[in-house]
């Protein structure tokens, strides 16, 4: 077989294309359509129906064709058949009906009584911002429960129950009898531990059945409420003690439903009449334990966090007890404490009976009316004692405040907010109030009084709440919501007079961020610059601002959320100013990523301005050198995907030669992101051929000039990739440009440098983050390859096929794995190469550029040489195939390979050809030989032959298909 005589079959392949096209069928439209609607038929007939019966009436004609899903249902979908069946409901079967209706009637019902929607922001948000804002580095206490042995059950016997009663109220009183243990000097996180701890043993207790136990924590958590011994910590000590009242509340309210729930779940709107004795009982005995505390403000806590429990007793229980509650709060003395008491029946009331809003407003009454206990002796006294000031001791009433004010305003009418306003005047502008109204009401409300709200913060007194402050709500409104147009700049003219006069710089930045927005919102770059310009003279100064990044990243980012045209907002003076004070490195890179994005996002068009490009430069270069040997893949990935969406928007237009130069610049300003570098190549190969499709594939001397320059660009580049698979799929892409562009020695040397660079190739190569084989790729870059080289004409001074011989002679050099088959797979790919060139006429070529069946026309030699070099890759195919069958755990790999080169010899060798035709059957029998060849295959290839035998040029493939017999597996 070794000496088999090679013949490359002659081609013609425009015929062979038309044979291959698929039947055109004329389709009357007026029937049929693919977007016409289907019509489906029930035609109902059965297989044994007699002649001339007929099929139910159908509504459409017979030939129309029909819907496999739609004719299964008999032309009815499932939900149609749904609304037919309760169409034709008979009055028997109402009652199911009935019942569902009933269902969605009270689900409606119960949506048109909820009051608090998704709208209302909830406590949990608040919570996390209470915590992180009052904080303290000054040593707390605690007062833990020690527990008590008296709580073991009664030995049987008739005074059982009478003992446990006793028992419990014995226990009850053990809180004051000394049975806690105080801990002392507890560091604010210790604190914030041991009232988890405290949470733990309530669960604890409670999942054991000691009941006692459990009220007696929370009665002792409570009772730390009244300590405001470490002052400013207060909102946060009340934010985690609240958690253990409400972890109670809810664990009583779980017990008395389940007991309602026994025998048949209980309704979730159920009435009084539906809980059973025992569970009215249970919950009367717990408010009785509850009204048997002695302390007020335990008292009152405990039974507001079982609230809930009150619908299990009465029907207007908790509308009856929430106004109790409300006036008892009137008996506590510290103003502090008593605000945050009322905050915690507001929240409680929101979550039970948020209808209930007369309670609520009687609260915040109650609260206006002992703001005259801040200015009293006692009050004072202890701010002295603990040196705190009393524009700071304010502070501490906002969280309550505002979340009282939002319980108000939430859906609460316009008027309201004038009601409120009008309360402040007579409390003298209170600023503390003021600042919790602008926050609470609608930003739309608050927009629509912003001038009238400007006037009343003029006349607050500053001592106690700083203006900066209160102009900082009012732009928080003005922000989200639009003033009247005739006062906007009125509105800004004067917050900004205040906001520019705040002496520390972190006061400044935080208002004036919140105004920035107003700004960008409602005026042009004129204004922008001029805020940007302030905001520099304030922060500059003793480098402040690296104390304010966080605030100065929020200016930029609400710049860029208005400012979409780049040009605008590159022509903003002190917009790149604003820019340099980020001078730590992780901020000014995260800050040019956000401008990054947004143009990227909103830059649609391609742009050639020179001051976008200057400053995008400048932020790509920023985000560029922040790059070292610590970064990691994915930060680089990131940033360089920003950079090539940068380069794709540059374009020059027709002036090529500046696109060129722009690609030059950015090649030495990017050189250390790899993606970035491989970008740049192709978008200066889309350059030459973007000039080539100008010149309509005729260069001229300037073009032609141009094209060269661009392959130059590309030629030197690609070497400093690191990647080699970059390089050798770069490399063969430019030198396809350059063949396009009519540059033979470029083109030349690009598919050189492939070629020189394939021992290179490593055996394995990292595939995101993993190892994995490269043979597959280097596979596909060569059989990609062998298709370029049959356009590529001979160098005249190198031989004839030159480029293939020196291709060939590295695969053969090329160190392959072991029990690898891929160097023969590669003579296999390489054989229909040698036979396209050997055809007169080409399958395809490049305009303008002659390709051998040009320089060479046919000649004798040129044929030869073809021939032999095939015969010589099917003697090696061979000659590996023969040591395949030596091994006998290689027959599969033998029989894959078998029929590999039969496909080819079938497809681009003339089977005229006594040998060859031996060649290919012998082939056919060794990958039939042990029965791993996929039969199916195998059958469509000899129906293949068969067809093509059928031709008139191919009539000699009929002795061969006769000899070709599929052998069984067994």
């Amino acid at each position: 077989m070794a000496a088999v005589q090679w013949r490359s079959r002659g081609r013609n392949y425009e015929a062979e294309l038309q044979r291959c096209r698929p039947e055109a069928a004329l389709v009357e439209f007026g029937d049929y359509h693919p977007l016409k609607s289907i019509m489906v038929t029930d035609t109902k007939t059965r297989r044994g129906a007699r002649k001339g019966s007929t099929s139910s009436s159908s509504s459409s004609s017979s030939s129309a064709p029909l819907d496999p899903l739609s004719s299964m249902l008999d032309g009815t979908d499932p939900l149609s058949m749904f609304a037919a069946a309760s169409a034709t409901e008979t009055p028997a079967m109402s009652h199911s009906v009935s019942t569902g209706d009933l269902g969605r009637k009270k689900w409606e019902k119960e949506k048109e009584e909820e009051v608090v929607g998704p709208d209302f922001e909830s406590w949990s948000l608040k919570r996390g911002e209470i915590l992180a804002r009052f904080t303290t580095t000054e040593k707390l206490s605690i007062n833990l429960f020690m527990g008590s042995d008296r709580g073991k059950a009664p030995s049987p016997g008739s005074s059982a129950v009478s003992e446990k009663v006793r028992t419990r109220l014995e226990e009850l009183d053990d809180l004051e009898e000394g049975s806690q243990r105080e801990l002392l000097n507890l560091s604010q996180q210790d604190y914030a531990n041991r009232i988890e701890e405290l949470n733990q043993s309530l669960k604890e207790a409670w999942a054991s059945d000691q009941k006692v136990k459990a009220l007696k924590i929370v009665i002792q958590c409570s009772k730390l409420l009244s300590d405001t011994s470490v002052i400013q910590f207060y909102p946060s000590k009340f934010v985690l003690i609240t958690d253990i009242l409400d972890t109670f509340g809810r664990l009583v309210y779980d017990r008395i439903w389940t007991m309602c729930s026994d025998p048949r779940p209980l309704p979730d709107s159920f009435t009084v009449d539906d809980v059973n004795d025992t569970a009215k009982e249970t919950c009367l005995n717990w408010f009785f334990k509850i009204a048997s505390i002695r302390e007020l403000l335990p008292r009152l806590y405990v039974e507001a966090a079982i609230l809930k429990c009150n619908c299990f007793l009465n029907k207007c229980g908790i509308q009856e007890t929430l106004p109790r509650l409300t006036a008892m709060i009137r008996g506590i003395g510290d103003p502090l404490v008593a605000a945050y008491t009322r905050a915690y029946l507001c929240r409680v009331g929101m979550e039970v009976a948020p209808h209930l809003k007369d309670s609520l407003n009687r609260n915040f009454f109650d609260l206006l009316g002992s703001f005259r206990q801040i200015s009293s002796e006692s009050v004072q006294n202890q701010l002295v004692l603990q040196r705190v000031e009393v524009p700071e001791y304010l502070t501490l009433y906002s969280p309550a405040i505002s979340w009282i004010l939002q319980c108000i305003a939430y859906r609460a009418p316009e008027p309201l907010l004038t009601e409120m306003m009008e309360r402040c005047k007579k409390l003298g502008n209170n600023a503390l109030l003021l600042n919790s109204v602008m926050r609470a009401f609608r930003p739309e409300f608050v927009a629509g009084r912003a001038t009238d709200f400007i006037g009343m913060i003029k006349d607050c007194d500053e001592a106690g709440f700083p203006k900066h402050l209160l102009f900082g709500s009012l732009g928080r409104s003005v922000a989200c919501a639009d003033p009247p147009e005739s006062e906007r700049l009125t509105i800004l003219n004067e917050a900004w007079k205040v906001v520019t006069k705040v002496r520390s710089p972190q006061d400044y930045i935080n208002c004036a961020e919140i105004w920035v927005e107003f700004t960008c919102r409602h005026f042009s770059k004129r204004e922008v610059n001029t805020v940007l310009a302030d905001i520099i003279k304030h922060m500059t100064p003793d480098r402040a601002f690296e104390d304010a990044y966080p605030q100065l990243q929020s200016v930029i980012r609400k710049i860029l959320t208005y400012f979409h045209d780049f040009s605008v907002l590159f022509s903003m003076e002190r917009f790149l100013p604003f820019l340099d004070m980020f001078q730590k490195d992780s901020v000014r890179v995260e800050v040019c990523r956000s401008i990054m994005e947004v143009f990227i996002k909103h830059q649609v068009e391609p742009t050639r301005d020179p001051v976008i490009l200057n400053a995008m430069l400048h932020i790509c270069k920023t985000m560029h050198d922040s790059v070292n040997a610590l970064t990691v893949e994915d930060e680089k990935r990131s940033l360089a995907l920003l950079i090539i969406g940068f380069i794709r928007m540059v374009c020059f237009g027709r002036d090529f030669e500046q696109q060129l130069s722009f690609c030059v610049e950015a090649r030495a300003t990017f050189c250390n992101l790899e993606s970035v570098m491989v970008q740049l190549i192709h978008t200066v190969n889309q350059l030459a051929m973007e000039t080539s499709r100008v010149m309509r594939g005729s260069h001229s001397r300037k073009t032609a000039a141009f094209v060269r320059a661009c392959a130059a660009y590309s030629f030197i580049t690609i070497p400093s990739l690191s990647s080699i698979f970059s390089r050798l799929s770069l490399y063969l892409l430019s030198g396809q440009v350059a063949l396009a562009n009519q540059c033979l020695s470029q083109a030349d040397a690009f598919l050189k440098a492939a070629v020189s660079l394939l021992p290179e190739v490593p055996r394995s190569i990292s595939v995101e983050g993993k190892l994995r084989a490269s043979e597959s790729f280097l596979l596909d870059f060569i059989n990609n390859f062998l298709a370029t080289l049959l356009v590529v004409p001979d160098h005249p001074e190198h031989g004839v096929l030159y480029l293939v011989r020196g291709l060939l002679n590295m695969i053969q050099d090329y160190t392959w794995e072991d029990n690898s088959d891929a160097k023969v797979r590669v003579y296999v790919s390489a054989l229909p190469l040698l036979a396209a060139m050997s055809q007169e006429t080409y399958l395809y070529s490049i305009p303008k550029v002659d390709s051998n069946e040009t320089l060479y026309g046919g000649d004798p030699k040129f044929l030869l040489e073809i021939n032999k070099l095939s015969e010589t890759l099917i003697g090696q195919v061979l000659d590996h195939l023969k040591g395949l069958g030596r091994d006998e755990q290689a027959t599969r790999r033998q029989g894959a390979l078998a029929f590999s080169l039969f496909g080819v010899l079938l497809a681009h060798g003339d089977l005229r050809n006594n040998k060859l035709s031996q060649l290919a059957v012998n082939l056919w029998n060794l990958s039939h030989k042990h029965g791993y060849c996929e039969t199916r295959v195998s059958v469509r290839t000899l129906e293949f032959i068969k067809h093509q035998a059928q031709q008139a040029d191919m009539s000699h493939l009929s002795d061969t298909v006769q000899r070709l017999v599929l052998q069984s597996r067994t």
